[in-house]
């Protein structure tokens, strides 16, 4: 395609007003083009759908899964390999019918309600010890450095068997493999192998002293088809939870405590009735405005959206927290209500592919606000929430620091 024809062509994500404010571009697609060219951040074209019931229905489709590099699909990031979705570890776990449901199964083993509950004291205890310490050093602070990061952090190294001590190198790796615009495809390859070889190492050590750790459980067990994993799965499937069980909620508690706080009236709700966290926390996963890129899918046939027939070998961006504003979904959809339930959002995705972790992910955010509520109900910004500083260039959203005071 011509570059000036790629230039007419908005870029996504859109900019945004505020680290906390949706870009006025999702309300106007999805009121006027539901299905709507853009271009990523490589240049390269996809369709943005931005509609509750058209992004529910394409993530759903069990036809369509995650682009791969050996699909034609369009690259997230402005590297030559297009990003953590196009690397060596996304072809490694599969992402297709039985084989991608046997790995899911394998995993899911340890994200059930039982094991949830059976976590919960002990990531209270931590989030406790963590709220103590900054207490202890004085506000104002920063409060993703003192609770949002490391809790995450500490619960899913905990549960893979992997010293916490090495969490800043964790961080280190996994924003260099979500970015999108921030590092060169060096950076990433050198990330990627060097995250790789720590991965092998902590399995190879395991093998030889197991736990009671997953990583172990997933060393030792067998899968459906009786089959032992083999150790590149086995790395993969530990960099990727280790990615996704601290990236992601690290920053959504820093983004749930900075909307509650950002209207203090919200705040002194939750005060008031603290058996409001559970719905609280789904209504801030649902108005997430600064979510990151979305999910993306590639169309292996021809499909309909909105009316709009995209051909096979498109590649369809469902944005989830556009579609959690729809108005047809959600009754006074731009509007905060803690008390709202039911609460069917799109935040952790749908279909086969929706976020393994979401009971953990939930569990934390709970646990995080319950113990915040408890501990410093004079909470409050110590910044004007237009100043807070949104993360730029990653494929997911989050506060650059949330500064707080007490």
């Amino acid at each position: 395609m011509p570059e000036s024809d790629v230039e007419q062509v908005p870029r996504f994500p859109f900019e945004q007003p505020g680290a906390l404010a949706p870009p006025a571009e999702w309300a106007e697609l999805r009121a006027g083009c539901p299905v709507a060219r853009v271009a990523l951040a490589s240049g390269d074209e996809a369709a943005l759908i931005t509609r509750y019931a058209d992004v529910k229905t394409v993530l759903s489709d069990r036809r369509f899964t995650r682009p791969t590099p050996a699909d034609d699909a369009a690259r997230v990031a402005d590297t030559e390999s297009g990003g953590v979705f196009n690397s060596e570890m996304a072809t490694v776990i599969p992402q297709h019918g039985a084989a991608h449901l046997n790995w899911r199964r394998m995993i899911g083993k340890w994200f059930t309600a039982k094991r949830m509950n059976a976590l919960r004291p002990g990531i209270a205890a931590m989030a406790e010890q963590l709220v103590g310490e900054m207490v202890a050093k004085g506000g104002p602070a920063d409060l993703k450095a003192g609770l949002a990061f490391p809790l995450p952090v500490w619960v899913i190294c905990d549960m893979l068997g992997v010293p916490d001590a090495d969490r800043d190198r964790f961080a280190h790796w996994s924003d260099v493999m979500l970015s999108m615009t921030r590092y060169t495809q060096a950076e990433f390859d050198a990330a990627q192998a060097d995250f790789g070889r720590y991965m092998g190492a902590h399995i190879a050590a395991k093998r030889t002293e197991p736990g009671e750790d997953l990583l172990s459980a997933l060393i030792t067990d067998t899968d459906a088809d009786g089959e032992h994993w083999s150790d590149a799965l086995l790395t993969a499937t530990g960099i990727g939870l280790l990615i996704a069980g601290h990236e992601t909620t690290a920053n959504m508690i820093a983004k749930m405590v900075a909307m509650l706080l950002a209207d203090r009236t919200r705040w002194e709700e939750l005060l008031a009735d603290p058996s409001l966290v559970r719905t609280a926390v789904e209504e801030t996963l649902r108005l997430d405005a600064n979510a990151g890129v979305g999910m993306s899918r590639y169309l292996t046939e021809d499909f309909e959206v909105a009316g709009t027939v995209l051909p096979r070998g498109t590649t369809a961006m469902c944005s989830m927290a556009a579609a959690n504003r729809d108005e047809s979904a959600f009754e006074a959809a731009a509007e905060m209500d803690l008390r709202r339930s039911p609460n069917p959002h799109l935040a952790f995705g749908a279909g086969a592919h929706a976020c393994l972790g979401q009971p953990l992910a939930r569990t934390e955010l709970q646990v995080a606000l319950e113990v915040l509520v408890r501990m410093l109900p004079s909470l409050e910004l110590a910044v004007p929430a237009a100043e807070l500083r949104r993360i730029e260039g990653l494929a997911v959203g989050g506060l650059r620091e949330l500064p707080v005071r007490w």
